[in-house]
C-alpha cells in the first residue's frame, strides 16, 4: 500500500477547510451545521506517520467517550495502536467498509475512510482543544516537522 510520507506535501498541505483537527492525536471531526453530530476520522498525516493499517475497530454503536479517550483501535506492522477521539459523545454509526476493507483509512482518510459518527456531548468545551481553517496546515507543518519521519 503506498500512502503519502509524513514529510509529503500531500499529507500536510491537503487538510479540507471544514474540518476540525486535534493535531497531537492526529484526528479529525466534521461537524454536522446544527453541531449536533460529527463524523471523525483519522489524518492523511497521521496515517503516514503511523504506516501501513491492516485493520481498524472502531468503537461499537452505542459507546460514549470523551475527547481524547480511544475511539477505535488500528492494527499496523509492527504494533497495535490506539486512535483517540477529537470529540465527545455517543458512537451512532461505525463506518461498515472498513471490517472488509481497512485500506479505505489510507485511501480516502477524509472521505470513505472516516471512522464512526457521533452524537456530540460537549460541542463547546470539545472545539477549544480543536484547531480549524488557516491554522491548521501550520500546525500540521510542526506536527511533521517533530516527527521527521520518512517513508
Amino acid at each position: 500500500m503506498q500512502h503519502a510520507s509524513a514529510n509529503s506535501p500531500a499529507a500536510v498541505e491537503h487538510c479540507p477547510p471544514d474540518l476540525h483537527y486535534l493535531i497531537e492525536q492526529q484526528v479529525w471531526a466534521r461537524v454536522d451545521a446544527d453541531e449536533g453530530h460529527a463524523t471523525v476520522g483519522i489524518t492523511a498525516l497521521g496515517i503516514a506517520l503511523a504506516g501501513d493499517i491492516y485493520m481498524c475497530r472502531p468503537k461499537r454503536t452505542g459507546t460514549v467517550l470523551a475527547q481524547g479517550d480511544a475511539i477505535a483501535v488500528v492494527e499496523l506492522a509492527k504494533s497495535i495502536v490506539a486512535v483517540r477521539s477529537p470529540v465527545s459523545g455517543e458512537v451512532v454509526q461505525v463506518n461498515p467498509l472498513l471490517e472488509e476493507q481497512p485500506e479505505r483509512v489510507h485511501q480516502q482518510p477524509y472521505g470513505e475512510g472516516w471512522l464512526v459518527r457521533m452524537r456530540l456531548t460537549d460541542w463547546d468545551t470539545d472545539r477549544g482543544q480543536l484547531l480549524h481553517g488557516d491554522d491548521v496546515v501550520p500546525a500540521m507543518r510542526h506536527h511533521a516537522w517533530l516527527n521527521r519521519l520518512e517513508s
